[in-house]
């Protein structure tokens, strides 16, 4: 497992626990408005954490923090990350896991082995923008499908996320995103903030900035009619 970083204490990442965010290098998808590129693209020449210093770290924060965030970059893509949940599960602490959901076989493993508590799954955009939204030329909805129906089965607490972006989304992608997750318990909408070092930066993208509040809310108003659970999230 390559882990590219260690945010050491948390109250926003994971709902109801004082947590540590562990990165994973690596990632299957290129999102334009990724903030972290060199995590997706360069992960082998990042700053690596051992297994061993995250164990320790964790065994100091013991009185301290109760819950374990693993984000990335993408950590399905690792087939070690069962083993990673497993001890951090085995140090006392709750697991959340961040995914984009391409890799259903993986989430259906730690969920079926109690390996995770929490999971958030960002939602890319629509079916029919989904691979544009994504960076990439084309793209298997099926996996994605299938993750956000094993998550919707309730069997742990979940999210589902989207990151609202002016320039990859319209209104109607968002009630295209209502119709398919009306079933799901909760749904936000994420706005959009440009770090100045996006992925998109690098290559050919669109031009991308935030929505406007009431944008927002109409964005909203759209996913709302079919998904009643929707919330706006970080919105200024």
């Amino acid at each position: 497992m390559l882990i590219n970083g260690l945010q050491k204490l948390t109250l926003l990442d994971y709902p109801g626990r004082t947590a540590c965010t562990v990165f994973t290098g690596g990632c299957n998808f290129r999102c334009p408005f990724c903030h972290n590129p060199s995590l997706v693209l360069e992960p082998e020449k990042q700053p690596a954490i051992s297994p061993e210093e995250l164990a320790a770290f964790l065994e100091k924060r013991r009185r301290v923090l109760d819950g374990v965030c693993i984000s990335g970059g993408e950590p399905t893509i690792h087939d070690d990350l069962p083993e990673l949940a497993e001890k951090i599960k085995k140090l006392g602490y709750s697991v959340k896991l961040d995914t984009n959901g391409s890799r259903p076989a993986m989430l259906r493993e730690l969920l079926e082995n109690g390996l995770i508590d929490y999971a958030a799954m960002d939602i890319k955009s629509s079916p029919s923008g989904y691979a544009g939204a994504a960076g990439l030329p084309e793209i298997d909805l099926a996996p994605i499908e299938e993750s956000a129906a094993l998550l919707m089965e309730g069997r742990i607490p979940y999210e589902f996320r989207i990151t609202a972006v002016k320039g990859i989304h319209e209104p109607a992608d968002f009630a295209e995103i209502g119709a398919w997750l009306k079933k799901a318990d909760k749904i936000y909408i994420q706005s959009f903030k440009d770090s100045g070092a996006l992925l998109g930066a690098r290559g050919r993208a669109p031009e991308m900035s935030a929505f406007s509040g009431p944008e927002l809310e109409r964005l909203l108003g759209e996913l709302r009619r079919h998904a009643g659970s929707a919330e706006l999230r970080g919105a200024d």
